[in-house]
């Protein structure tokens, strides 16, 4: 690895050995090389020392022609970013199908020893997933990820014993009832092969369709208008089809290391896995299309927010057993319920309500509301801060940062400290940007808001009036005074001169064309990304990370003005250092024939 230092090399050994001796300072060269994932052209070289090291992660989905036009062997990602050498040393392979191909959540076990990621793969007619893995080794050398474990989630399925289209409405016959699937939901049809020479659509039958009927053992739903005359099939045509009504996980979290939980968008239900030996040990019913959870931090109790039918429901982890918290019962009165997290003591939990913008509180000890707080129709993410004791809404509907203190209100609920403006004419963003996420250094000091802002007339030169184009930006603030430290937000594409730094891009770029991929959708559903921009800080707070879903990179920001790391580096505090590129996908590739890089969508830090 180059270390981006000038002087002779007694000066630059001696300089070494005494940062990597005072914790977590010591930076080698921010030149990203995947080496440690078993690349050959990379070398292989140690961590630091544990002192020193530190990691995030990153979620990335393969989907070239967007989520739902994404093909069930076009599989998405995950990578392993070292904090202190700012490059990335684990990389899932691009073409494992133990990785789903539509990736919605992920979370790391407590003890940061395995990520798992949620992909809802039967968007397109895939299947859906828990993918598992080892993190990268934090001492000696490495070997990239572990091996990729996949985690088999309850679903109901049927053979198909016939299949016809008259229109373009198929009816199906199934050997058994498909009892649990609901009309109006996701049914995937697969292994339907049509007897015709190629070229030829043989399996124009199979993908992921709206149920439009189900009365017993014949279902209906409506194929795409372009897919007419298929032939009708039976019996022995049809030995391996089937009709499944699968559970498409977007969510999964956990505060325990043995046990996780995952949300079940399409199955309305939530599945415990035991992480010890990789198997679903649990299921419950819950309320319509679940998309969040909160477990306390105590893990007595889960909460599932139901997007569906605005409602809580609560499960006690030791049975699942539990109860629903609703707008009749409890005084919920909020339509779709987006995001949740629950508070460091484990005496409340905090909902965002998307449809009438609202944050709600919810006494952990009664299961019910205690208070609301106005924060915009369209609100989609929250941030829990322990250290400062805060709460961070983001709306990017509404173009608003909103800062609460987590108690202070009336019944223990959350004050109001700030609403900050992201709007047109802004000191942000003077021409109008949407915050999607933010995150709080674990030193208190700072907070960060990633936001992006959309044209249809890009103002880039690069780009050029006559594309579209996406320009994302992260804001900086100061925890204690809440103003912003730089104005207006930092752009977030790094150019260097070729073979200086990877994933350039070009001299003065700030813009991006727009991925069908990350396309963000209100209300939130599997086949659309959940977030366009995501940013974490690094637990030593020295780094702030940015998914850039339409850039196919990962912006990293340099926090720390330290005078050890700006001789290191020559950056100061709160300037961009460099974007590290996601992988390749394996999907088509682009206009030019280079291969796409695959899209970021979510962050995680581990320690």
């Amino acid at each position: 690895m180059n270390l981006r230092r000038v002087g002779g090399a007694a000066a630059a050994a001696a300089a070494i050995l005494l940062w990597s001796a005072c914790g977590q300072i010591y930076r080698p060269v921010v030149i990203p090389c995947t080496g440690n994932s078993g690349l050959p052209h990379c070398p292989v070289e140690p961590l630091p020392t544990p002192a020193n090291f530190h990691a995030v992660y990153a979620v990335y989905t393969n989907a070239p022609g967007g989520i739902s036009a994404s093909a069930p062997n076009y599989p998405g990602g995950a990578m392993q970013i070292d904090v202190t050498g700012d490059s990335i040393i684990a990389e899932t392979p691009s073409n494992d199908n133990k990785f789903g191909n539509n990736p919605t959540h992920a979370a790391i076990l407590p003890n940061n020893t395995r990520v798992f990621v949620a992909s809802a793969g039967s968007v397109s007619g895939g299947i859906d997933l828990i993918s598992n893995f080892a993190t990268a080794p934090q001492l000696g050398s490495l070997s990239g990820f572990g091996p990729v474990n996949s985690i088999a989630l309850p679903n109901q399925s049927a053979a198909i014993t016939s299949i016809s289209e008259a229109g373009n409405v198929v009816t199906v016959t199934v050997s058994a009832p498909l009892s649990s699937a609901p009309v109006g939901y996701t049914i995937v049809i697969s292994g339907v092969v049509i007897p015709c020479t190629q070229p030829c659509s043989q399996n124009a039958y199979d993908g992921a369709f709206v149920l439009a009927s189900n009365s017993g053992t014949t279902i209906t739903y409506a194929e795409p208008a372009s897919v007419t005359g298929l032939p009708a099939l039976s019996g022995a045509q049809l030995p391996s089809a089937t009709a499944t009504f699968p559970p498409q996980p977007v969510f999964v979290a956990s505060t325990q290391n043995t046990a996780l939980y995952v949300a079940n968008y399409n199955s309305n239900s939530v599945s415990q896995i035991n992480t010890t030996t990789n198997f679903v040990s649990n299921s419950a019913s819950v309320g319509a299309n679940p998309v969040s959870l909160a477990e306390l931090l105590n893990g007595l109790k889960l909460y599932v927010a139901n997007q569906g039918n605005n409602t809580i429901s609560t499960l006690n982890t030791a049975n699942l057993a539990g109860n629903t918290i609703s707008g009749l019962v409890a005084g919920f009165t909020g339509v779709t319920p987006v995001w949740m997290v629950a508070r460091g003591d484990s005496q409340k939990v905090y909902v965002i309500s998307q449809g009438d913008g609202q944050l709600w509180t919810i006494d952990a000890l009664t299961d019910s509301v205690v208070g609301s707080l106005p924060v915009g129709i369209g609100a989609n993410f929250i941030d829990y801060d322990p250290n400062l004791n805060r709460l961070y809404v983001t709306n990017p509907t509404t173009s608003m940062l909103y800062v609460f203190s987590d108690t202070g209100g009336v019944n223990d609920t959350p004050l109001q400290l700030a609403a900050i403006s992201f709007g047109v004419g802004s000191a942000m963003c003077p021409s109008g940007c949407s915050p999607e996420s933010v995150t709080a250094l674990p030193d208190g000091s700072r907070f960060y808001v990633a936001s992006y802002q959309t044209a249809t007339s890009c103002p880039d030169p690069v780009i050029g009036s006559s594309s579209a184009c996406v320009i994302p930006t992260l804001a900086v603030f100061e925890a204690t005074s809440l103003t912003p430290k730089i104005t207006p937000a930092l752009t977030l594409l790094a150019w260097s001169p070729s073979g200086t730094l990877a994933g350039s891009f070009a001299q003065n770029q700030y813009a991006v064309r727009p991925s069908p991929a990350c396309t963000v959708a209100t209300p939130y559903s599997p086949s659309t990304t959940r977030f366009r921009v995501f940013t974490t800080a690094a637990a030593d707070s020295s780094r702030v990370y940015v998914s850039m879903c339409d850039a196919g990179a990962i912006a990293d920001i340099n926090t720390t003005d330290n005078n050890a790391n700006n001789t290191e580096s020559g950056l100061p505090a709160d300037t961009l250092v460099t974007d590290l590129p996601a992988a390749f996908g394996s999907g088509p590739a682009q206009a030019n024939g280079e291969p796409a890089n695959q899209s970021p969508i979510f962050m995680l830090t581990g320690q």
